[in-house]
Order: C-alpha cells, then sequence, then structure tokens
C-alpha cells in the first residue's frame, strides 16, 4: 500500500512538472505570435513608406525631365503635384 501511494506521489509530481511545463511552453508561443504580429505591422508600414518614397522619386525623376528639356510650366505642375503628395 506504501508502494502505491509513493508511485502515486511520483506520478502526481510528474503530472505537476508537465503542466507546468505546457503552461511555459504556452506563455512563450504567445510572446512569439505577438512578436510575429508586430514585425508583419513594421512590414507593412515599411512597404507603404517605399511605394510613398517611389512616388516622389518619379514625381521629382519628371520634373529634373520637364526642366531639362525646357518645359518648365509642366516642371512647375509636377512641382505643385510633388507639393501635394508631401503634405498629405
Amino acid at each position: 500500500m506504501r508502494r502505491l501511494r509513493s508511485d502515486m506521489e511520483e506520478i502526481s509530481k510528474e503530472q505537476k512538472k508537465i503542466k507546468e511545463g505546457q503552461r511555459q511552453v504556452r506563455e512563450k508561443f504567445e510572446a512569439i505570435e505577438f512578436e510575429c504580429d508586430e514585425l508583419r505591422k513594421e512590414t507593412n508600414l515599411i512597404m507603404q513608406q517605399s511605394v510613398s518614397t517611389q512616388f516622389r522619386l518619379a514625381f521629382m525623376f519628371q520634373i529634373l525631365k520637364a526642366r531639362e528639356n525646357q518645359e518648365f510650366d509642366k516642371a512647375a505642375q509636377l512641382t505643385c503635384a510633388l507639393r501635394k503628395l508631401i503634405v498629405g
């Protein structure tokens, strides 16, 4: 009978250790999921900023080309459009 109790106590201790291990794994997994979500958000923000930068560069290039070709009216229009884009 004593052996049975001893075995049951040992099993109980092992089950507690297993539950604690599962809890720790769950916490780590949740932390990793949160970090992944944050990285996704940051990646999306960087992509949006990259697109905005590409638009600005395209406008600047067109302004330079218009000035090079002495199309100053077109350059002025593009400059105004660029300002509006930058100001938002």
